[in-house]
């Protein structure tokens, strides 16, 4: 079965691993960044050499984002960031074809442990089936 697992941030959390620290959020050293992609490219790894990673990347900080709404007259409308009624975006994210949910879960709880600075919010990862579509369709 193949499942989305996504990892949450926000313009904060990026801003503090370029290291401009604000409430709640303390500036990354670089030895702290160079721990934590070095702990996801190890995960990344194994994750290929056991045939469960399909993709993953991590994702652009929100202000660089666009969004694409409906304008009053249904037309799209092309918006960019930063957002501030964002609260949280998807940071980055795996697509992993596991044998079951309890595997999956148990990678997820491994994204989760990834090393933070002392004070730093610990991000969220959220695991969703991806849906498959009807063989015969």
């Amino acid at each position: 079965m193949k499942y989305l697992v996504m990892i949450y941030g926000n313009q904060a959390d990026y801003e503090s691993m370029n290291g401009k620290a604000g409430p709640g959020h303390p500036a990354w050293t670089q030895a702290e960044l160079g721990a934590m992609f070095q702990y996801m490219e190890t995960l990344n790894k194994e994750l290929i050499e056991s045939g469960e990673m399909v993709d993953g990347q991590g994702l652009s900080e929100p202000r660089q984002a666009v969004v694409i709404t409906s304008g009053a007259d249904g037309a799209p409308v092309v918006s960019d960031g930063p957002f501030g009624e964002t609260k949280e975006v998807l940071a980055g994210y795996w697509v992993l074809d596991c044998a079951d949910t309890e595997r999956v879960t148990e990678i997820a709880k491994r994204v989760h442990a990834c090393p933070v600075p002392e004070g730093a919010p610990r991000s969220d990862v959220v695991i969703r089936p991806i849906m498959e579509a009807p063989t015969g369709a």
